[in-house]
C-alpha cells in the first residue's frame, strides 16, 4: 500500500496552492523546466497519446510575442512572470503512438478520425497533463498562474506555424509573490459536486 503523503505536502500542493498574478524577479532554471516537463509527462493520459504540447516562453523575443496575443488584462502579469508557459494540443498526436503505446497498433484508432473526435481526445488528455504540469511545479517549489485571456490563433500562427497544434491555455510560471494574492474564494461544499454511491 502506497503512503500517504505529509500535510504539509498536501498543503503546498493544493491546500496553500494558489493561482498567482505576479511574481517575484527571480529566475526559473531551464534544468527547472527540463524537470518540470519530465514530470508532466509521466502522469497518464489516453493510451499514452501524450497530446499536450508545452512552450516555455522566457526570451524577450518570445515574450514579445506572446504579449501581442495576450488580453489586455493579462498582459501586464505575462510580462513581468519569469516563464510564461504555452499550453496546446496536436491533432496528430497519434502519429506518435508506435513509439508511446507500441504493444497495439494505437495508430490507427485515430488515423482518418475526424477533426472533432481527435479533439475531444487531445483536450481532454492535454488537460489533465496542464494538471500535472501545475502539481509538479508547485512540488518543484514554483508557483503558477493559469490564464483564459488571449488570441489563441495568434498564439499558434507565431508558435506553431504550419502545425495542427492548437493553443488552449496560457500558465504563468515562476516564484509568486504572495502581495499579488487575492483572498481564496469560496469552494463548493461536498455535496454540492460530489457524491458516493
Amino acid at each position: 500500500m502506497s503512503a500517504v503523503l505529509a500535510d504539509d505536502t498536501l498543503d503546498r500542493l493544493f491546500r496553500e496552492g494558489r493561482s498567482y498574478n505576479g511574481f517575484l524577479d527571480k529566475p526559473v532554471s531551464d534544468e527547472t523546466l527540463k524537470t518540470l516537463a519530465e514530470l508532466t509527462s509521466l502522469g497518464p493520459t489516453e493510451a499514452n497519446t501524450l497530446p499536450g504540447r508545452f512552450v516555455f516562453v522566457k526570451s524577450s523575443e518570445a515574450k514579445e510575442k506572446l504579449l501581442a496575443a495576450m488580453a489586455p488584462g493579462n498582459q501586464a502579469k505575462t510580462k513581468t512572470a519569469p516563464v510564461s508557459v504555452i499550453a496546446a494540443y496536436d491533432l496528430d498526436f497519434y502519429e506518435n503512438l508506435p513509439k508511446t503505446f507500441p504493444h497495439v497498433d494505437a495508430r490507427s484508432w485515430y488515423v482518418g478520425a475526424p477533426d472533432e473526435r481527435l479533439q475531444f481526445s487531445a483536450l481532454r488528455s492535454a488537460s489533465l497533463q496542464v494538471g500535472y504540469l501545475t502539481t509538479a511545479a508547485r512540488a518543484l517549489g514554483l508557483d503558477v498562474g493559469p490564464m483564459a485571456g488571449f488570441d489563441a490563433a495568434a498564439i499558434d500562427a507565431a508558435f506553431f506555424p504550419g502545425s495542427r497544434t492548437k493553443t488552449f491555455l496560457v500558465i504563468n510560471l515562476g516564484y509568486g509573490d504572495k502581495t499579488s494574492l487575492y483572498p481564496r474564494l469560496p469552494r463548493l461544499a461536498f455535496e454540492e459536486y460530489a457524491r458516493i454511491v
